[in-house]
């Protein structure tokens, strides 16, 4: 406790010419805030402390502490990522990472003044979504095309616009809960639409919609299941029989997409879900998929469909509160523009990787291994299969070698679809893996890769252009300096 007596007042910290110099960066009150919380932190940490500890000791701890906390908070919390998992769509990562030509639209946009609601022709206002009706309609073959600020979004304003107050009738086992506790009952719920659950978890038929179907029925709804699939004994009703069945009672059929495919040039172990051109061929009147995952563009929830419907849900006063900003829509249009190009795989990166080959991967670890190779030459490691240097068991600091993986699309898209892949496995020696990973995680760039049987590996298939030099750099540093935070 004879410690706590040496704590430096307020008036002694800031007259420090370090935190004299943080004053002139930063507002005084939030360098005050700032210390004070430094201050309470030391104070706690030396009422365990029973050694005593000279006061010019304690400043300098406060001082560090301060000016560590404002440079922690100067950055921000949301930051680049390394991603070496291997997952394309990985929704903590942020999903798809933007293409160079939507990266520079929204740029542009945010830093000028633009057209956002103004028609430039007649001088007059104009509505935010005309800027990607006309893309969506010419990539997609539908009548009209609204955009929301996600999918969940999307769902819920075709669900109040088009069944509030009567019945959407939906397949049993397509009633589940997906990423973020979204769940599609309380969904339905909260449009103030009723569900009548028809069918069973594991199968439903069409006649269960036929026999559900009644005078207050709105919407034939069907919903992507995610990464929530049931395999062996089941049924679910083709989407062909469903619209069937919704142009013949004369009941619109609304299929939540999910992921929602656009592309046709994904590999053929991908093509098995219809893509959003094929639902709008087959006849679906409503179709909600996001934008942010296998179309490659920002978060969004893009509807496309029937232009009657589409018409009553730009009328909904909902959609004002559920409408995205100039960046999502300048961002959006950049991606939709590459579709109409004769090669959007090249320039999307989510395509790209997508679209990579086993052979493609193979190449790719091949020369993330040499780079790691080349840059940590002089760090004892082993690269097997390759010539190197002879170390002790001590000596040793990491053992390296080119491996096959297993990759995945994420998102919710193709749960049972792995991609063949291929990375880097990294064996740390004197550090744990634990350990090992944590400060690659916690680091100025952060790299998160897989754990397995005590051994990091690192997918390439997720690697964007520059990032193995930087891998290499940061895992040096690591085996430099294991104990350096």
């Amino acid at each position: 406790m004879i410690n706590l007596k040496k704590i430096p007042s307020m008036d002694e910290i800031l007259i420090q010419e370090e935190i004299k110099q943080l004053m002139v960066r930063y507002k005084r009150d939030y360098v005050v805030q700032t210390a004070r919380t430094a201050v309470e932190e030391i104070r706690e940490s030396l009422r365990k402390i029973n050694t005593e500890i000279e006061k010019k000791a304690i400043l300098t701890s406060i001082i560090d502490s301060i000016k560590l906390k404002a440079e922690n908070d100067d950055k921000g919390t949301l930051q680049r990522v390394i991603n070496g998992t291997g997952v394309v769509l990985h929704t903590n990562l942020g999903r798809a990472p933007l293409g160079a030509r939507a990266l520079s639209h929204m740029q542009e946009i945010g830093r000028n003044y633009n057209n956002l609601e103004m028609d430039l022709e007649t001088g007059e206002r104009g509505s935010r979504y005309s800027h990607i009706e006309g893309l969506l309609q010419k990539i997609t073959g539908a009548e009209a095309a609204l955009v929301v600020n996600n999918n969940a979004a999307a769902v819920m304003l075709a669900l109040t616009t088009l069944a509030e107050g009567r019945e959407v009738i939906v397949s049993r086992g397509q009633l589940v809960e997906i990423g973020g506790a979204f769940r599609i009952p309380e969904v339905m719920k909260l449009s103030g639409a009723t569900l009548v659950e028809v069918g069973t978890t594991n199968k439903t038929y069409i006649s269960d919609f036929s026999q559900a179907i009644n005078e207050a029925t709105a919407l034939l709804f069907s919903a992507h299941t995610s990464n929530y699939q049931i395999i062996g004994f089941t049924s679910e009703v083709p989407m062909s029989e469903l619209v069937s069945l919704g142009q013949k009672q004369e009941i619109p059929v609304f299929l939540d997409l999910g992921s929602g495919i656009i592309s046709s040039l994904l590999p053929d172990g991908l093509k098995k879900e219809p893509t959003v051109q094929e639902c709008v061929q087959a006849g679906a009147d409503i179709i909600s998929f996001s934008g942010d995952k296998m179309l490659g563009g920002p978060q969004a929830g893009i509807i496309v469909g029937k232009r009657k419907y589409i018409e009553q849900m730009k009328k909904n006063q909902l959609l004002r509160a559920l409408r995205v900003d100039k960046l999502i829509l300048a961002g959006l249009e950049g991606t939709l523009l590459e579709y109409l190009s004769a090669y959007p795989e090249e320039n999307l990166p989510i395509n790209k990787m997508l679209a990579a080959t086993q052979e493609d991967m193979e190449a790719k670890a091949e020369a993330f291994l040499s780079i790691l190779k080349e840059q940590l030459s002089d760090i004892p490691i082993l690269v097997h299969n390759q010539t190197s240097p002879a170390y002790s068991a001590n000596e040793l600091l990491l053992e390296l070698q080119k491996v096959a993986l297993e990759d995945m699309v994420g998102g919710g898209a193709y749960p049972n679809h792995k991609l063949p892949g291929a990375g880097v496995e990294l064996e740390f020696k004197h550090i744990s893996l634990e350990q090992a990973a944590a400060k690659l995680r916690q680091g100025k760039l952060a790299l998160v890769a897989r754990r397995q049987d005590n051994k990091m590996l690192i997918s390439v298939r997720t690697l964007l252009a520059g990032d193995e030099l930087e891998i290499a750099a940061m895992i040096r540093e690591l085996l430099l300096n294991p104990s350096r935070k």
